[in-house]
């Protein structure tokens, strides 16, 4: 992470931050969330020759994700409760298969470019996040739990 902060902020990007070691990152930058994703991919393989998707959200943006908590009535447990952050909105046919699994106790929400998934027993016995982590989406996806969602959107409200 010391080693993609420098890299960023010789790329001229403002007070840059990280969390944790899987690349969250907070940048004050000027520029569009569309145009800083593709910015930061295209540095990352250049300098440290790494192919690394990239997806961005401005803090406002973030805050949206986290005020409209589709399910916090149901997610007891922050670490398994997911948000995964698309690059662009999945075709319809992705959403209708993905509402039509199999859920169990699971729960599924989608809202534009993000999918919000409560795994109960956790992702490694998840039918629902093998599908959702997989390349099946058909766009390029992040996810990260609810604590780190809403750390990194304390990290840019700072």
């Amino acid at each position: 992470m010391p080693k993609l902060r420098e890299l960023l902020s010789g790329a001229g990007m403002k007070n840059v931050r990280t969390y944790v070691q899987s690349g969250n990152v907070v940048v004050d930058s000027g520029k569009s969330p569309d145009r800083l994703a593709r910015d930061c991919r295209k540095l990352i393989a250049d300098e440290l020759r790494l192919e690394i998707a990239v997806v961005a959200r401005s803090s406002q943006e973030l805050a949206e994700v986290v005020k409209l908590d589709p399910l916090g009535d149901v997610a007891e447990n922050p670490k398994r409760y997911q948000v995964s952050f698309l690059d662009s909105e999945p075709d319809p046919e992705v959403i209708e298969k993905l509402s039509s699994l199999p859920l169990g106790e699971e729960r599924f929400f989608a809202h534009g470019r993000e999918l919000y998934a409560w795994h109960p027993e956790g992702v490694a016995r998840s039918k629902l996040w093998n599908t959702l982590a997989g390349k099946g989406l058909g766009v390029t996806a992040t996810a990260r739990n609810w604590t780190t969602v809403t750390t990194l959107l304390e990290m840019a409200s700072e």
